[in-house]
C-alpha cells in the first residue's frame, strides 16, 4: 500500500472515535496487548513518560518533548488527535513518522490487524510503540488518549506518570463525578514509579494518594513545590515568575501563549526535577525548550495566533474548564468587539460548555465535516436560549471569513469549541 491507501484502510475498517465517538472504543487492553505481543512487545523497550488529564496533558507533553529535545536527549512524542496529517501522532524530535513508515506497518501487519480487528485508536497506538522501539529514542513521551486506566496508551511502565488535571469530560465514559474521573486517569499510575499530579484539588487528591499508596508509588503535586505568577505577554512570549518550595526564584519565557499554560509549566517543572537523576536537564535548556515549544515540536492549535489586525486565535479547547480557562485569557487582551466561532461535537454536556462562553461576543456557529459534529443551526438554537446570539456558517472557514469581513481592525476573533473543525482551518 501507498500512504494514502493505508490511511483509507484504516479508516475505512477500523471504528475511529473522532468519526463516531464513544461507540470507536473497544473495552479492556486485550486488543493492544494482542499487538504488541505480536510485534514483540515493542512497547517495553524504550524509555518513557506517561500523561494523562483532563485539559493540559497535550501541551504538557509537547512542553516536555522541548525540554529534552533542548538538553539533547533524542525524544519520540506520541500525541492524538492529528490536526493536519496522520503523521503530525508520532514524531521524533519534533519531525513527523514518514508516510512511508506509516504506509510499510500498515501493509505488512493487515493480516494481524484483520485478525484481531483492533480500533483505529489502538492500532496508532502500536504503530506508534513499533517505531519507538526501532529508532530507540532516550525517552519517548506519550500522552493518552482518553480517561486512562483502559486506555490503549497503558501498556506501558514509564519512569513518571503525570496526570495535569482533573475535569468533567466524557462523564458519559469516565464518571459524572470529579474522583470517578480521577480514579479512571489515576489508573496509569504503576508500581514504584513516580506520579506527577499538576493540580491539587479537593475532590481528587484523596484518590490519587490513595492510589499511590497502594502501589508504593511516590507521589508529588506540583503547584505544591511551585508557585508560579503570571507576569505577562511581550514581543510574543508570555513571562512567568516560578519560585520552588526552597524559595529558588526564576523567571521563565513560554512560547504557547495562553494564560493556562502557566500550570502546565509548573508540571513540567516537577516533572524534571523527578526525573533528574536519570535524565538530567539543565536550567537553561529548560529555558531554552519552554521557549521554543511550537518550533521544536510542531504542536498546533493552543491559543495559536493566525493573524493581525483583526487579532485571530485559534484554541482547541472543548470542554467546560478548558473553555473557561481560555476565555480568562482572552479577557486580559484588549478589544473592540469579541468575535467568537465555534462548533462542538454532539456527545458533550452541552449546556455546561455553552454557559462558560461570554454572552456578549458575537457568534458564528460552524460544525465540522465529521459525523460527531453538533449540526450549527442546533448548536445555534441551544446557544441563543443562554444568550449567545449568532448565525450558522457552513463550515469553520466560511465562518471565519463572516467574522474578518464585520471586523474593525480592533476586534479579536476566537475560534474554539473542537478540535475537528480547528483541524479544518486553512489557514493553521
Amino acid at each position: 500500500m501507498q500512504y494514502q491507501e493505508a490511511l483509507d484502510y484504516l479508516y475505512s475498517r477500523l471504528p475511529v472515535f473522532h468519526r463516531i465517538g464513544p461507540k470507536a472504543l473497544k473495552p479492556g487492553l486485550d486488543n493492544t496487548l494482542r499487538l504488541c505481543e505480536a510485534l514483540g512487545n515493542p512497547q517495553h523497550q524504550f524509555n518513557s513518560i506517561h500523561v494523562a488529564g483532563t485539559n493540559g496533558k497535550g501541551s504538557t507533553s509537547h512542553m516536555l518533548a522541548a525540554v529534552y529535545q533542548s538538553a539533547g536527549y533524542r525524544v519520540g512524542l506520541y500525541t492524538s488527535p492529528h490536526l493536519k496529517s496522520f503523521t503530525e501522532r508520532i514524531r521524533l524530535n519534533g519531525v513527523p513518522i514518514a508516510e512511508s513508515d506509516v504506509a510499510a506497518f500498515v501493509t505488512e501487519n493487515q493480516a494481524l490487524i484483520e485478525s484481531i480487528e483492533p480500533s483505529f485508536f489502538e492500532v496508532t497506538v502500536a504503530m506508534a510503540f513499533a517505531y519507538f522501539a526501532r529508532q530507540q529514542p532516550d525517552i519517548a513521551i506519550i500522552e493518552v488518549g482518553l480517561g486512562g486506566r483502559l486506555d490503549s496508551t497503558n501498556v506501558i511502565t514509564p519512569l513518571a506518570s503525570v496526570i495535569t488535571n482533573i475535569g468533567l469530560d466524557h462523564t458519559d465514559i469516565l464518571g459524572n463525578t470529579l474522583p470517578e474521573i480521577a480514579r479512571e486517569k489515576a489508573g496509569i499510575t504503576k508500581a514504584h514509579v513516580p506520579v506527577i499530579v499538576g493540580e491539587t484539588q479537593a475532590e481528587t487528591m484523596p484518590v490519587f494518594r490513595e492510589i499511590a499508596n497502594l502501589l508504593t508509588s511516590p507521589i508529588v503535586f506540583a503547584d505544591q513545590t511551585y508557585t508560579v505568577a503570571d507576569t505577562g505577554l511581550s514581543n510574543g512570549v508570555r513571562s512567568i515568575t516560578v519560585q520552588s518550595a526552597n524559595g529558588a526564584t526564576q523567571t521563565l519565557s513560554l512560547d504557547l501563549l495562553g494564560g493556562y499554560q502557566q500550570q502546565n509549566a509548573v508540571t513540567v517543572l516537577t516533572t524534571v526535577e523527578v526525573l533528574q537523576a536519570g535524565l538530567p536537564v539543565s536550567p537553561a535548556a529548560v529555558k531554552k525548550g519552554l521557549r521554543s515549544v511550537v518550533s521544536l515540536t510542531g504542536l498546533k492549535g493552543r491559543f495559536q495566533t493566525i493573524r493581525q489586525q483583526p487579532l485571530v486565535i485559534a484554541d482547541t479547547a472543548h470542554n467546560q474548564p478548558g473553555l473557561e480557562a481560555l476565555f480568562a485569557t482572552v479577557h486580559a487582551i484588549p478589544f473592540a468587539t469579541l468575535r467568537i466561532v465555534i462548533g462542538l461535537v454532539a456527545d458533550k454536556n452541552r449546556t455546561n460548555v455553552l454557559g462558560s462562553l461570554p454572552e456578549s461576543a458575537v457568534y458564528y456557529f460552524c460544525q465540522a465535516d465529521s459525523p460527531r459534529s453538533l449540526p450549527a443551526v442546533t448548536l445555534q438554537a441551544e446557544a441563543a436560549e443562554l444568550g449567545r446570539i449568532g448565525t450558522t456558517y457552513a463550515d469553520v472557514n466560511a465562518a471565519l471569513s463572516a467574522a474578518l469581513h464585520q471586523s474593525t481592525p480592533d476586534d479579536l476573533i476566537v475560534i474554539t469549541g473542537s478540535n475537528y473543525h480547528i483541524a479544518e482551518l486553512i489557514e493553521l
